[in-house]
């Protein structure tokens, strides 16, 4: 994919001569041939247009798939604007849903999934080679470290093309409530939206309110914790479905057949924990056992309740067939508590259900920073996929650095992310640059971040102030780690980036921006 740099200012030639619409000596354009005249416009319109061949790929504990898509990027309209926007987003072909493989000792069965890979390649007529970009998910049991490595050799030829985020549980509930459409529901009714994503394995809980997450929660209740063969025996038991069935003091034991009022009484048992959340009431013994995040924070009650994930296809009435597991019961179970009022909100379709996440093919966008930056002398670039996470600051007020620290521990927490690890802040900025601001700012971000790690703090400010709080950080400060504090940048939640070397004698920073492309909304 081209930059700004790989073409501004580039000149047009024609017989070995620069080409000029008028050069002043009697030359005109249309003095061209129509070959020459087709190139040129060819040109022009290469230098603000760019189309990606994408890929997105979900893999988690129930299920697995992939879509392939066309992305059309336009330049921004402004004069010397290197940022890009999507125009266009083109589903070229999707694959089949896929029962993730797994083999006896629990773990992914790589080789199998690399068949069912190269088979959708095939079927979709592209080949790697054609693929511009993408984006690999790993949720659930695939996220574990040894899938997560031997799924990672998979991909390892096209590292440079894809950005692989091993989602925890908090980023699954934004991937979810983004890749569903919740969010862009959200930010256009101006309404408060509880998306539950109901997966295999798991059910995420994503609060939002104008578009953005206020609260993430994940419990272990999923419509493949329990799977029948033909003959009802049991093929597979989850440690929550056992936890389950303790506690209500009933056995289950894989290879048996299950009496069906005992089933019956454990997946009523699992849809009520889901009704509960969405309820906003106090979790159960049991359902504590089950969460695996801190409960739900429901001080906003939500307008409109939006399911995702493979058991919202029953919900919506997209799925009818069974696979021997209890997703279409829970998902009756949860629909009935929407006929009868238990749950007050509003049960709304937000347009993408099980393909939520696979609809984030990777798309990239282009930008430079600003010209007040600073990088240390020792920060060492270029770094690659790097994580952009948000802390959520006061806008137009003041804040100390307590504050600060305790936004960035956050929105580090919401991310699934380590302090240790590369990440870049997003900082929004409003407001006059006062030093006593700045100096807070800085003072908090040092709390939260600065340590032994020989990783460079990352700073992606969209204001005029990159090269003053760079400045704090590193020579006021003295913070041990690099500072790398860029301004002008507009970046998203799930972006990553990539940060190049600066450039000479502008003295800005080529930064390759890739974003989870998500639906623009019904």
């Amino acid at each position: 994919m081209r930059n700004y740099f790989s073409y501004g200012g580039h000149p047009l030639f024609h017989n070995g001569s620069p080409c000029h619409f008028h050069d002043g000596g009697g030359t005109h354009f249309h003095d061209y041939s129509e070959a020459d005249k087709s190139a040129l416009a060819d040109f022009f319109w290469k230098s603000d247009n760019v189309e990606l061949t994408t890929v997105g790929i979900d893999i988690g504990s129930s299920t697995s798939h992939l879509m392939f898509a066309r992305v059309h990027l336009q330049r921004k309209a402004q004069l010397l604007s290197s940022s890009y926007l999507v125009v266009e987003r083109k589903i070229l072909w999707k694959s089949p849903i896929l029962l993730t493989p797994f083999l006896p000792d629990n773990t992914i069965d790589a080789v199998q999934l690399k068949e069912f890979i190269d088979a959708a390649y095939q079927a979709a007529d592209l080949s790697r080679e054609a693929i511009d970009s993408g984006a690999v998910i790993l949720t659930g049991e695939a996220i574990k470290r040894i899938n997560a490595q031997a799924i990672a050799q998979l991909f390892a030829a096209e590292s440079g093309k894809f950005v692989c985020a091993s989602a925890g549980h908090h980023l699954e509930c934004t991937l979810a409530a983004r890749g569903s459409g919740a969010a862009e529901h959200s930010r256009l009714t101006h309404r408060t939206v509880l998306n539950v994503d109901l997966g295999g394995g798991t059910t995420k809980f994503a609060l939002l309110q104008n578009g953005e997450v206020r609260a993430t929660c994940a419990v272990a209740v999923g419509g493949r914790l329990l799977v029948q063969d033909a003959e009802h025996r049991l093929i597979r038991l989850d440690e929550s479905a056992q936890r389950t069935a303790d506690s209500l003091g009933l056995t289950m034991l894989l290879g048996e057949k299950p009496a069906a009022e005992d089933m019956e009484r454990i997946i009523e048992t699992l849809a009520e924990i889901v009704i509960s959340c969405i309820r906003g009431e106090q979790p159960t013994r049991l359902a504590q056992t089950l969460l695996l995040t801190e409960p739900l924070d429901m001080s906003e009650r939500p307008h409109l309740v939006t399911f995702s994930g493979g058991v919202s296809e029953y919900l919506f009435g997209r799925e009818a067939r069974t696979y021997g597991d209890i997703a279409k019961p829970l998902a009756d179970k949860i629909a009935n508590a929407f006929k009868s009022g238990r749950i007050g909100a509003t049960l709304t379709d937000p347009g993408n259900g099980i393909r939520a996440t696979v609809i984030g093919a990777s798309q990239f966008t282009v930008q430079v920073s600003g010209k007040t930056i600073h990088i240390s002398r020792h920060a060492a670039l270029p770094l690659h996929n790097v994580p952009v996470v948000f802390p959520a600051l006061a806008s137009n007020s003041d804040f100390s650095s307590a504050e600060v620290a305790q936004a960035v521990h956050a929105a580090l927490q919401r991310a699934d992310l380590s302090p240790a690890q590369a990440l870049a802040l997003a900082i929004p900025w409003h407001g006059e640059p006062h030093y006593f601001r700045l100096r807070s700012l800085a003072e908090g971000i040092a709390i939260a971040l600065d340590d032994a790690s020989s990783l460079p703090i990352i700073l992606m400010v969209d204001g005029d102030v990159g090269k003053t709080l760079g400045h704090i950080l590193a020579d006021e400060l003295n913070v041990a780690r690099p500072v790398i504090s860029l301004d002008g940048v507009k970046l998203q939640e799930l972006d990553y980036v990539d940060i190049g070397k600066m450039v000479e004698p502008a003295n800005v920073v080529p930064l390759v921006i890739k974003s989870l492309l998500f639906p623009a909304g019904r």
